[in-house]
């Protein structure tokens, strides 16, 4: 299996969030001719490698967010330059994607004493949901790697997603008698104010979590004194907050009503001295982890040891232009390797030729 024509292949195929069946009926078709035992549900696709305990999840997505403003080519035509493959998803998370299927094809044929189960998902950039149904098939499960483009830094602490919806309430009045109404928008605005200047406890690898107001829509009419605002607020959470709290401490300073919009994203961290930590650090000959500030896969793996690595940078992610290179993906196929085999051994086996 050629590693640069897999990446084309993959990324040649467009799969928006929600939009996955073409890239996974593609997948079906070429894992199944390279003997893997493929299983699907819905657009997200899983198979094994080995059998019995430990069982060691190695997952990625096979959707993109749609693409942006300012490509200078076809986001689905690959193109290379200086080494750089450009299209959509080359670096997030087609690129792990690959790598996971080329790591797949070199432990095949290796004695493994435990699992090491590949799954693909779909909806990822969107609402999770194909992680969120497929845990259920995957158990049990005693570790996982979650595969995004992180510089194979090696990532245990994740921040979650919380968006609340703010609603601000007035009474409306003529413009010319402006006293006899109540301002939706004024009060709104004295809450953004309030709001920039909020943080919350920090975390040791995260650091602190700040609300951050990104959509606002407000009044009726240039000639009327505006009765509602409604504004959403988006907080990157760390695992140290508890969110009722957090819910509760802004309710309570805001003069507008707050409610729970999406809280799915849950924060993730993992201990330093769990196995899959320490199987990970040794194969990146690292000395210890780092936090990760964007969301993942990772949000729904809750109560199983995980760490977050992967070939790519998340700083290319969801821009213009976004590239990965070929030895970032052979890099990561190394990584993946000798984490597994570090990941077996802690745990009492042994992986023969790692």
């Amino acid at each position: 299996m050629d590693p640069a024509a897999l990446l084309e292949s993959l990324v040649s195929i467009p799969s928006i969030s929600g939009e996955e069946g073409p890239i996974a009926d593609y997948l079906f078709k070429l894992l199944s001719v390279e003997g893997f035992k493929v299983q699907r549900h819905g657009h997200s696709l899983w198979f094994q490698v080995g059998e019995g305990s430990p069982r060691l999840l190695f997952v990625s997505h096979l959707d993109t967010v749609p693409p942006c403003e300012g490509w200078t080519t076809n986001p689905w035509t690959p193109r290379w330059e200086s080494g750089r493959l450009h299209a959509l998803g080359a670096n997030d998370a087609k690129g792990c994607v690959a790598t996971l299927i080329l790591t797949a094809k070199s432990l095949k044929d290796i004695p493994l004493q435990g699992s090491a189960i590949f799954a693909f998902t779909a909806e990822e950039e969107t609402d999770g949901r194909g992680i969120r149904e497929l845990m259920p098939l995957l158990q049990p499960l005693d570790a996982a790697v979650v595969c995004e483009p992180t510089g194979l830094q090696v990532c245990i602490a994740q921040r979650g997603e919380l968006v609340l919806r703010c609603r601000a309430r007035g009474i409306s009045a003529h413009v010319g008698h402006a006293h006899e109404g109540v301002n939706a928008v004024s009060m709104a605005a004295r809450d953004m104010v309030k709001l920039e200047a909020m943080a919350f406890d920090p975390h040791d690898l995260l650091g602190s979590t700040h609300p951050v107001v990104t959509e606002i829509t407000g009044g009726r009419a240039h000639n009327q004194v505006p009765d509602r605002c409604e504004f959403y607020v988006a907080l990157r959470t760390t695992p140290n907050l508890k969110l009722s709290e957090v819910v509760a401490r802004i309710a309570s300073e805001l003069e507008s009503e707050v409610s729970i919009h999406y809280d799915n994203y849950l924060p993730q961290a993992t201990a330093p001295g769990e196995a899959i930590v320490q199987a990970a650090l040794e194969a990146a000959d690292l000395p210890e982890g780092i936090g990760s500030n964007t969301a993942s896969d990772w949000a729904f793996l809750e109560g199983i040891p995980a760490v977050k690595a992967g070939p790519g940078d998340t700083h290319r992610s969801h821009r213009p232009d976004e590239w990965l290179t070929l030895e970032e993906c052979l890099k990561g196929v190394a990584f993946y390797r000798s984490l597994a085999g570090a990941y077996f051994r802690r745990m009492g086996g042994e992986m023969h030729g790692a």
